[in-house]
C-alpha cells in the first residue's frame, strides 16, 4: 500500500463521514473534503497526528451558493493534502487556523478582503490585500462582483 492509500485508509478509519470523500489526485496529492462542522477536528488530526506541519496555502473559490475554501498542507517528503470545505455565501463565517499556523494570518486576511468570509479568531488589523480605503462589502474575487461597482 502507498503511502497515500495508508493516509486515505487511516482518516477513513478515523472519521467513518470521511468515507468516500478522499481521492489521490495524483502520486503524493490527496484530496479530501469536508462539512464545515467537522472540518477543524480533521484539520487538528491531519496537522498533529498525520504530521502534515506545513500550511502552503489557503485557497478561496466562489462556487454559486457557497464559499468554497482549500487548505493546502504539506509534510515531508513532497506529500500534499488538499482539505476543502464550504460555507454559505450568505453566511460565509469559519474558524481561523492561526492556532495551529501563525502564518495563516495573510491568507484568511485575504479570505476577508477577496472573498467577504468572516473568520472567527483573526485579530483585528490591516486590511490584506486590499488598501484600507477600498469600499466595505465589495469582494472582487465573487463571481457576482461588478467592476462597475467600486468607485471611490
Amino acid at each position: 500500500m502507498t503511502t497515500e492509500e495508508n493516509i486515505i485508509s487511516e482518516l477513513s478509519a478515523k472519521f467513518n463521514y470521511l468515507s468516500g470523500k478522499i481521492t489521490i489526485q495524483r502520486p503524493r496529492r490527496i484530496y479530501l473534503e469536508v462539512g464545515l462542522e467537522n472540518f477543524l477536528e480533521v484539520f487538528d488530526y491531519i496537522v498533529k497526528k498525520l504530521g502534515f506541519s506545513h500550511l502552503c496555502t489557503i485557497t478561496g473559490l466562489d462556487e454559486a451558493q457557497n464559499l468554497g475554501f482549500i487548505y493546502h498542507l504539506a509534510k515531508a517528503p513532497g506529500l500534499l493534502i488538499n482539505l476543502k470545505t464550504s460555507v454559505l455565501k450568505e453566511n460565509p463565517v469559519l474558524k481561523s487556523v492561526m492556532e495551529y499556523f501563525p502564518s495563516a494570518e495573510i491568507y484568511e486576511r485575504e479570505l476577508v478582503d477577496l472573498f467577504g468570509a468572516k473568520v472567527e479568531g483573526l485579530p483585528q488589523g490591516h486590511r490584506y490585500p486590499l488598501t484600507d480605503d477600498w469600499p466595505k462589502e465589495q469582494f472582487p474575487l465573487r463571481k457576482d462582483w461588478k467592476l462597475a461597482e467600486h468607485k471611490k
